[in-house]
């Protein structure tokens, strides 16, 4: 068995929790999740940073202790836990005994290595950053990060980085996916030739740290303190969870951070003697439609806020589906929803309702016997099912997220068009129950490879998914998805509410016009006597009336019985427009609602719209026949909804 270990970053307690902070954390759970279904060892660790003159300052600003402002501001952290359904193992504060113990246990270490010393220190530093800066570095008077700084004189310890800029240079060409993505490292592998210069490592400036050993006065540099807690988490050296898990797999962290991570981390290790951590992912920051994240703007994400509107999961899909994991991602509302609606509710929500719907009503829920799945329609969910597993599995060992959930909508989108192509309410007709099985079957299995897939990202509906397919905990891994036919036939499955509700989103109300001053206009001119029309034959229409009639595609996006008409559905369709549409069709004694999402119909596009037993009905659909052999009438092909017809 393999071991997996992945860190968020320890978050600083001078603040609440924002988008960026969901986004590591959330990015970080997937991992551990994802590993945990491969059948790793797995530990996942986040924690809060709480050292530092920061921290000493708004203590004092509030009248209260440093213990108290951090115990105050780690507890929001804390709850993003069950907030955003995430499943660390471990939180760690650095306020705690045995954090300090092995800081200090790192720091003898590093004096045994002869590299560390006494000195003075001189230069600008910043306490937004908690770092000193060169002159070289100063923009505009202020740090890189845009925060002020201070000149400062004080008598220092000293680490002897310029020792492993060359060490550092090394492990680097030997290790070429130490850090990632691409970019960062070459960032890194820059900031390190252009030479390094040795490292202030205690502050006498302020006292809220954990003290230097010997050396009264002294207090640890708040980073030395708070990389440690990727190994002080684990009890450090010698201890068993040490043991299992060092060095880390992957430290997940935000762009802003990385010089602490990719530079000075590494050589405090190479200092103590201790491996190395595998792999450090920088990723992008948020945006908030197109603008910067800032409080005098009063755009920033509260994640608590995101979560109770829309939902965990949904948020957690948007996070990781939005953007490339290490460039820059810009929230909106309208892009959360419409992701919800397309992807969730639509896509994925419909193919398991429709599915698990069809199951119920033509073998009552008993998942059929397999068959032997050769069918010419069957050959593409195959296909698709065996690149889109090859494709996740590539995006996941990369931590490209959007790669993976994309991999996993490829079988949704062929799963859905297996459902019209094959046609199951056709087999039904035809009295064909040998094919039946097999079809049903397969959109069974489908839905266990696609519960198996999402779990990670969706920890609660992915599972929920498997629980009504009855799958045991054999079939829950991503082993158990390496073939075709893990689901066995007699078990009973259970169609459930709709996964993922669609999000109604209100128009605003429209202003009503201001009424036009009546002017008397001059009187016009007698027309001349219009010609009489010509009267067309008896059951023949003029080709100019027939011209008026715009018939376009659509596809049904959603459809649930009338609630006040036993004879009509309730049809969502997509027309091409900005908004779907609401159509109510006299169809119900020919088909069940879950036999029509996906289905590309015809749509009477400029009928008027009509309000049917309370519902506004906007269109009409072209149906041939009557009862239960009526038949809709349906586009061969591709063409996308809104296409015309002529």
């Amino acid at each position: 068995m393999s071991s997996f270990y992945v860190t968020t970053p320890i978050y600083y307690v001078n603040d609440k929790p924002h988008i960026g902070h969901a986004y590591t954390s959330v990015a970080a759970d997937v991992l551990a999740r994802w590993h945990r279904a491969l059948g790793d060892d797995t530990w996942f660790l986040t924690g809060t940073d709480e050292h530092g003159l920061k921290i000493e300052q708004a203590a004092r600003k509030a009248g209260v202790t440093p213990q108290q402002h951090a115990d105050r501001f780690a507890e929001p952290f804390r709850a993003l836990t069950p907030a955003l359904l995430l499943s660390n193992d471990d939180t760690i504060r650095t306020t705690e005994a045995r954090h300090s113990q092995v800081v200090s246990a790192l720091w003898r270490k590093m004096v045994e290595a002869g590299d560390i010393y006494l000195g003075t220190y001189a230069g600008w530093y910043s306490v937004g950053d908690e770092a000193y800066f060169d002159e070289s570095e100063i923009v505009d008077g202020k740090a890189p990060s845009g925060h002020a700084v201070e000149w400062v004189e004080e008598h220092t310890y000293f680490f002897r980085l310029s020792k492993y800029g060359p060490l550092l240079l090394e492990y680097f060409e030997a290790h070429p996916d130490f850090v990632k993505p691409s970019s960062r490292f070459n960032e890194v592998k820059r900031f390190v030739e252009g030479g390094l210069k040795d490292l202030s490592l205690s502050r006498t400036t302020f006292n809220w740290g954990i003290p230097v050993p010997d050396a009264d006065g002294h207090v640890i540099y708040v980073w030395m303190d708070a990389l440690t807690n990727y190994v002080s988490a684990l009890g450090g050296p010698g201890a068993d969870k040490y043991d299992r898990f060092w060095p880390a797999s992957v430290h997940l962290i935000g762009k802003d951070i990385l010089r602490f991570h990719a530079v000075y981390w590494p050589a405090f290790l190479m200092s103590a003697g201790l491996p190395l951590p595998q792999q450090v992912f920088a990723h992008g920051w948020w945006t908030v439609e197109g603008q910067k994240m800032s409080k005098s703007l009063g755009n920033t994400i509260d994640p608590f806020d995101v979560v109770q509107r829309f939902g965990a999961e949904a948020f957690r899909y948007f996070l990781l589906r939005e953007v490339s994991f290490g460039s820059d991602g810009d929230f909106s509302e309208a892009g959360l929803i419409s992701r919800i609606n397309g992807e969730l509710a639509n896509d994925f929500g419909n193919l398991v309702n429709r599915s698990l719907g069809m199951l119920d009503r033509y073998r009552k829920g008993v998942v059929p016997a397999r068959g032997r799945a050769d069918a010419a329609e069957d050959g593409p969910l195959l296909q698709a099912f065996a690149e889109g597993r090859a494709e996740l599995l590539a995006a996941m060992d990369e931590l490209a997220f959007h790669k993976a959930l994309a991999a996993i909508w490829k079988l949704v989108g062929a799963a859905n068009k297996y459902v019209d192509v094959a046609a199951p309410w056709t087999l039904v007709k035809q009295g064909d129950d040998a094919r039946l099985d097999e079809v049903l079957y397969n959109l069974c299995e489908v839905q266990r490879v696609l519960g198996v897939w999402v779990s990670p990202f969706l920890p609660h509906k992915g599972p929920e998914l498997l629980d009504r397919l009855g799958a045991a905990d054999a079939q829950r891994t991503v082993a158990s998805t390496a073939e075709w036919g893990g689901l066995p036939s007699g078990g009973h499955a259970r169609k459930g509410d709709p996964l993922f509700p669609r999000i109604e989103v209100e128009k605003p109300a429209e202003a009503p016009a201001p009424k036009a001053k009546k002017e008397k206009a001059p009187k016009a001119p007698k027309a001349p006597k219009a010609a009489p029309k010509a009267e067309a034959a008896d059951g023949v229409i003029a080709y100019d009336d027939f011209a008026k009639l715009q018939l376009k595609v659509a596809r049904v996006l959603a459809a649930e019985k009338h609630p006040d008409a036993d004879r009509l559905l309730k049809l969502s369709v997509d027309a091409g427009e900005a908004e779907p549409r609401t159509v109510c069709a006299g169809i119900a004694g020919a088909y069940a609602p879950e036999d029509l999402v996906g289905q590309t119909v015809v749509l009477l596009a400029n009928l008027a719209p009509r309000k049917i037993r309370g519902v506004v009905s906007q269109g009409m659909l072209l149906a041939a026949g009557d009862g239960s052999d009526l038949k809709l009438a349906t586009v061969p092909g591709d063409l996308p909804p809104g296409t015309s017809i002529s």
